[in-house]
């Protein structure tokens, strides 16, 4: 008979188990990645907070200050391209001449405005628009103590572009203005100034006086009697009528009148082109 001896008490292992060693590895292992990870949501939350974000309300909120605008006042040529094409010439026969002048369309029917004695006395009237359309024309109204005339040419060209007109009212010494004009002959000239004064008094070429004028410093000379003095937002306010020049020489020294475009508007009878904007 075979004796099979009981089993006794489990010796101990020669070697230390790896069990135990393994279990903790994998969980210091879990703890430290969620260590790092929490570290970096609170980074990447600390972050955004401090940087924005597009969709961050605090970035996109409008600021009160305002942001200056992109573009400034028109330029002097940006005010000439402007007003230019509404600019047309006169020629006017005289019985021992002739004279030139300038004038503008004044609105959609054609009426040309000019001073008066531009055209006083002509024997006929030409005028030339801005594309280059010549017409006879005819006085369709005048005021000599304004020196202010209106005209209505024969043949319209196929592009009409009637000046815009200001209030002349709202002006005031020191603003800028822009003469448009066909000085000595040189057709189609812009000169830049400021308004000098208001009210004044002056003398047209036949010694007739005038008044209510403004004074600008613009250049103006011969030939540019009937063009419009332009405000700095491109609007007519005023016609050209006459120079102060302390000689005999009828050029410009520096001192300019023009009628305000209110009472030029408004004075010539028959054919006025109507009340102004």
């Amino acid at each position: 008979m075979t004796i099979v001896p009981e089993p006794g008490p489990a010796e101990p292992d020669s070697m230390p188990s790896s069990r135990t060693p393994v279990a903790l590895s994998r969980r210091d292992l879990a703890i430290g990645v969620g260590v790092v990870v929490l570290a970096i949501v609170v980074t990447a939350v600390l972050a955004f907070r401090a940087g924005g974000s597009a969709a961050d309300p605090a970035a996109t909120r409008p600021s009160a200050r305002p942001s200056p605008s992109a573009s400034g006042p028109p330029t002097t040529a940006q005010i000439y391209q402007a007003v230019a094409p509404s600019v047309v010439t006169i020629e006017t026969a005289l019985p021992d001449g002739g004279a030139s002048g300038t004038g503008i369309v004044a609105n959609a029917q054609g009426t040309i405005m000019t001073a008066f004695h531009v055209v006083k006395g002509g024997t006929s009237i030409k005028v030339r628009f801005a594309d280059g359309t010549e017409s006879a024309a005819e006085i369709a109204g005048s005021n000599p103590e304004l020196d202010i005339a209106t005209l209505t040419p024969a043949t319209l060209p196929d592009v009409l572009v009637p000046a815009v007109m200001g209030n002349s009212g709202r002006i005031a010494v020191g603003n800028d203005v822009v003469a448009i004009g066909n000085q000595l002959g040189l057709t189609s000239s812009a000169t830049a100034g400021v308004i000098s004064g208001l009210n004044r008094t002056a003398a047209n070429p036949d010694g007739t006086r005038l008044s209510g004028l403004i004074q600008f410093d613009a250049a103006v000379n011969p030939g540019s009697s009937g063009g419009p003095l332009v405000n700095a937002r491109g609007e007519t306010i005023g016609i050209v009528v006459a120079l102060a020049n302390p000689t005999s020489a009828g050029t410009f020294v520096g001192v300019g009148f023009a009628v305000p475009i209110g009472a030029a508007l408004g004075s010539t009878g028959p054919g006025e082109p109507g009340p102004e904007q």
